[in-house]
């Protein structure tokens, strides 16, 4: 019986074309991504595909108004015709557009799978051939509902992470981790296998709409961050992404426009509130850390960053009441939470 996919472009380097130096999306590459399936896939003719492209950007260019345009294309189709849905794009952005995917579309019924390249498809080394191959074998074999993002790292196994739990790509690399380094199947000789049990039951669905606000800042740490520096007149909240060990500067010895303590009390006073992570819940926590808690910070807990904003986004974009705010914050939608 032939499987019926919905498959999505939005641009991306499995989306462009090198022409000189310069690389750049080209709507004709997501059809070459077709033919090259079609040539690798032992038996193609198995697979009916649909195709929109409802956006052709480079994914360093994406912003969360993006986000409901891929949305609207997916839900304008009749979903109940479809076995599975792939949404090619890029690898900049790819963590973040996975965790909104996820979390938006928490009550899916069907798989919805990202494949990304690390290069243009002319390349010989190019993996988005192999992982749009793992994106349909998985609508193949599997019947499992949710977001997920297939990916293989260069001399290692294909891996497919769960999208509300992938990291942005290591630095200096093409490489995707989940976070704790922990992918959640692997797919080896043709099989797919298992690397973590997590049960639907752990999951809390709710109807969404595709609204995510544009008032959050994030802020990342550094030696000598100057708070003094934001402007907050266009800002309804902060996250604030930590040090590894859940940490971010709480001492004011070189100026109190390098304290986040202080950041969170100026913020306070504006009535702006200031969430934290990624942070491992524990009853124990560095001094530092216990600081910001006290002076107002509120942790997003056993979450990571990409996960955090775009739940963020969602909450804000969505409700307008700290108690719904809190709700939505605190459910676990997509596996998002460790």
């Amino acid at each position: 019986m032939k499987k019926n996919i919905l498959l999505v472009f939005t641009g991306g380097t499995i989306g462009s074309q090198l022409s000189g130096d310069t690389m750049n999306t080209d709507g004709n590459a997501g059809f070459k991504l077709l033919q090259r399936f079609t040539e690798q896939d032992p038996k193609p003719d198995s697979v009916n595909f649909k195709t929109l492209q409802p956006l052709q950007i480079l994914s360093e260019n994406l912003h969360p108004s993006h986000w409901p345009q891929i949305i609207a294309a997916i839900e304008g189709e009749d979903l109940g015709q479809f076995d599975g849905i792939i949404v090619t794009h890029g690898t900049d952005s790819l963590a973040f557009s996975a965790a909104a995917l996820s979390l938006y579309f928490n009550g899916l019924s069907i798989p919805l799978l990202l494949v990304s390249s690390d290069l243009p498809l002319d390349n010989p080394q190019a993996n988005g051939v192999a992982n749009f191959l793992c994106a349909v074998e998985f609508i193949r074999q599997l019947d499992l509902a949710g977001v997920f993002v297939p990916y293989r790292n260069p001399g290692q196994v294909m891996q497919i992470h769960l999208g509300a739990r992938l990291s942005s790509c290591l630095p200096l690399s093409s490489d995707f981790i989940s976070v704790q380094s922990q992918a959640w199947m692997r797919l080896e000789n043709g099989q797919f296998q298992s690397l973590q049990n997590l049960a639907p039951s752990e999951l809390s669905s709710i109807a969404l709409k595709p609204d995510f606000s544009k008032r959050i800042l994030l802020i990342r740490p550094y030696p000598g961050l100057d708070y003094s520096t934001y402007n907050l007149d266009a800002v309804d909240a902060v996250l604030h992404d930590l040090y590894h060990s859940g940490t971010a500067c709480a001492s004011s010895a070189a100026g109190e426009q390098y304290s986040l303590v202080e950041f969170v009390k100026r913020c306070a006073g504006r009535g702006i509130k200031i969430y934290l992570a990624p942070a491992l819940y524990s009853e124990s926590a560095y001094a530092s850390t216990r600081e910001l808690l006290d002076c107002g910070a509120e942790m997003i807990w056993n979450t990571s960053l990409e996960a955090a904003y775009a739940k963020l986004l969602l909450a804000y974009g969505n409700f307008d009441t700290p108690q719904a705010i809190y709700a939505l914050l605190v459910r676990n939608l997509a596996h998002e939470q460790l």
